[in-house]
């Protein structure tokens, strides 16, 4: 049977596309509830006249379909927490002023340097019951006394929205906490905070203690620092105190996957418990035996990693896999597939926009699809080459995969990530078993010596053959341009010819044919609306003044420092709308763009009041009179960029609001585009 004739990959599609609809368009909750009944009775009435005829009947499939879409738009507005009565979004005053916050913490975040991190559980706000999920940054003191997850905490504060990415073609940090529900941030100090005596204990303060617990173990057998983060990453996904630099190297050798628990890690387990049981006969209960370990294996994995989301949709994934494995079907190992995310995005639909939930899923998918394309293209002999073989075709079927993903949300490439598999795979499938062996024994007590100093080097010589490839830098490609017209693009040619190489035919050869003058096309658009385009951008730079003048492909730039190099703002900028910095300029005080007269008033305050500027941008805190040069320049909007003190800038905000003019703040706002 093919895998599109299966009724659940239509259903699936349909649900999935509900969901994305749901998501990018704002559909009005009464009118989703009548589609849905509407729907849901013509899917009845369609069923039992079937029944009743004891025919397939086209419209049947349709309307189920049309069912799944609608459930799947549904789903996603039942699980928008801002959309509840209850949420805290919904109580404005708390956005305005101070008010008495109760609030449960849940988890623990990375810390900063500035503040350590939790998620939190809003109870109530001066009083009144609400819900919600917040950030709680408490400013870092001398003391070294933490919050503990399951602490009920209440405080006198302001909730923060959570502010847009501050300048264009960056990671959007607010979008990314609203997928996560949390859309504010509370900021305090320590002594700000009154803690209670009672604590909610539930089923993530007992993971909590258990992590604690295995740290403090691990800490009494003098396991050195630097390599209990990275084991502590590897098999219980808690990268909150990895340094920087280690971060880097796994990025730049293309193995950062095996710092973040998920599909590879689970997959391990599975496998490892799988050799274990194999002496068991496959007899009809040797087999539910072996189920039903591995079931509870991959359970308790999920409850001593923390139950963190990519490690329970992997144990979701894989339980699936072994249930199918269990009930003989392995031949339709893609309706397992699909199975679990389809259970997955019914419970979380925000998921979906989750990048740990595309690639892990389009890995394992290309794994099974593709790889065994290419394992048959050389058939050695040897134990050895065989094993190298099967990784590099392992490695290269999920990275062809994900690669248009990969090269659309990071714009970076690691050349030499099939080295990094094959060096590093034999000895993570030993730190993988022997990491679960030391973690359960850290649970009860100290693990033995012995057995820290060879989980201890390993992981050592771990860190150093990734840092061995990671330090050949000119196998890193940086800065690759790739928008979603690319993306698309290159996703239909990759699957084209797949679909072609497993079964050639003249219509498929045409299907390759189409998606390459589709990858044309892209590029095509892409250099059409780049031309077009022309802007003016202020961008939130905290010491400099920068302002970008584009003109097509052309840019620009204007700033106080001239000697600027590999900006991070601007390099986001370029990378992202596949242009050149052809220029670097001074600043001066006046600048035209168009018709627009711009001027700019720095902490020299030299300029004319005899300008009249359509905008005025002030850089650097000048300390000028802004209510009597409103009053003779009178400009539509006055911008104050990144540079200038906050206190300045609230003084500036109310002169504007005097004269009724806008003011916009780029640490506010974040960038000024015109």
């Amino acid at each position: 049977m093919k895998v599109l004739d299966f009724p659940l990959v239509k259903i699936t599609i349909a649900f999935i596309l509900g969901i994305i609809a749901s998501y990018y368009l704002d559909f009005s909750i009464p009118i989703i509830i009548f589609s849905l009944s509407l729907s849901l009775i013509a899917f009845c009435g369609i069923f039992f006249w079937s029944l009743q005829r004891s025919k397939k009947s086209i419209l049947f499939g349709v309307l189920s379909c049309i069912l799944a879409f609608f459930i799947g738009v549904f789903t996603l507005i039942s699980h928008t927490e801002s959309l509840q009565k209850d949420n805290y979004t919904h109580c404005k005053s708390a956005f305005e002023s101070k008010q008495s916050i109760t609030l449960i913490l849940r988890e623990k975040l990375k810390s900063n340097d500035y503040s350590n991190r939790y998620i939190g559980l809003i109870k109530t706000i001066s009083g009144k019951n609400y819900t919600g999920k917040v950030i709680l940054n408490v400013q870092k003191d001398s003391s070294n006394n933490d919050f503990i997850v399951g602490n009920s905490i209440k405080l006198q504060t302001l909730l923060q929205q959570n502010k847009p990415s501050k300048n264009p073609n960056q990671f959007d940090y607010s979008r990314y906490l609203a997928n996560k529900q949390i859309y504010a941030q509370i900021y305090c100090q320590k002594k700000e905070v009154l803690v209670s005596k009672t604590i909610q204990k539930d089923i993530w303060y007992f993971c909590a203690k258990l992590h604690s617990r295995i740290i403090s173990n691990l800490e009494k057998s003098k396991f050195n620092q630097e390599e209990m983060n990275v084991a502590l990453a590897l098999i219980l996904g808690q990268q909150q105190e990895i340094p920087q630099d280690i971060i880097q190297d796994y990025q730049y050798s293309g193995a950062t996957h095996i710092l973040s628990v998920s599909g590879l890690h689970v997959g391990f387990i599975m496998l490892f418990i799988t050799f274990i049981l194999k002496p068991i006969p496959n007899t009809k209960k040797g087999s539910f035996f072996k189920l039903a370990c591995i079931l509870i294996s991959l359970a308790g994995f999920a409850i001593i990693s923390g139950l963190s989301p990519s490690v329970l949709r992997s144990v979701v994934m894989f339980s699936f896999l072994a249930i199918g494995n269990h009930l003989r079907r392995n031949g339709n190992i893609y309706h397992t597939l699909l199975v679990s995310i389809l259970l997955i995005l019914l419970f979380e639909p925000y998921f979906l926009f989750d990048v740990g939930f595309q690639l892990s899923y389009i890995a394992l998918f290309f794994i099974l699809w593709l790889q065994p394309i290419l394992k048959n293209i050389y058939k050695p002999k040897n134990k050895l080459t065989i094993y190298v073989w099967e990784a590099l075709t392992v490695s290269f079927a999920a990275q062809i995969g994900t690669l248009p993903l990969c090269l659309y949300y990071f714009h970076q490439f690691p050349g030499l990530f099939f080295v990094t598999n094959i060096i590093i795979l034999p000895i993570l499938s030993f730190i993988m078993i022997a990491g679960i062996v030391v973690m359960i024994i850290a649970i009860f007590s100290s693990p033995p010596l012995f057995m820290i100093l060879i989980f201890e080097k390993s992981i050592y010589l771990l860190n150093l053959m990734i840092h061995s490839v990671a330090s050949v830098d000119s196998f890193v490609i940086r800065d690759i341009s790739f928008n979603s017209y690319h993306l698309w693009a290159f996703t239909f040619m990759i699957i084209g010819t797949i679909i072609w190489i497993k079964k050639p035919s003249f219509s498929k050869l045409i299907l390759v044919f189409a998606s390459i003058i589709t990858i044309q096309l892209s590029f095509i658009i892409t250099k059409i609306k780049t031309e077009k385009e022309e802007e003016l951008i202020v961008y939130n730079e905290r010491n400099n003044t920068l302002i970008s003048e584009r003109l097509g492909r052309n840019i620009m730039l204007f700033t106080r420092d001239t000697a600027i190099d590999n900006n991070r703002n601007i390099n986001s900028y370029l990378v992202g709308n596949s242009i050149k910095l052809s220029k670097i300029k001074a600043i001066k005080n006046v600048l035209y763009f168009k018709n627009t007269k711009i001027l700019i008033i720095d902490s020299s305050k030299t300029f004319s009041e005899k300008i009249k500027p359509d905008i005025l941008i002030l850089t650097q805190t000048s300390k000028i009179n802004l209510d009597r040069l409103l009053q003779n320049i009178q400009p539509k909007i006055v911008i104050a960029d990144g540079s200038n003190s906050n206190s300045i800038q609230k003084c500036w905000k109310n002169s504007c609001l005097k004269k009724n003019i806008p003011f916009h703040s780029t640490k506010e706002k974040g960038y000024y585009r015109l």
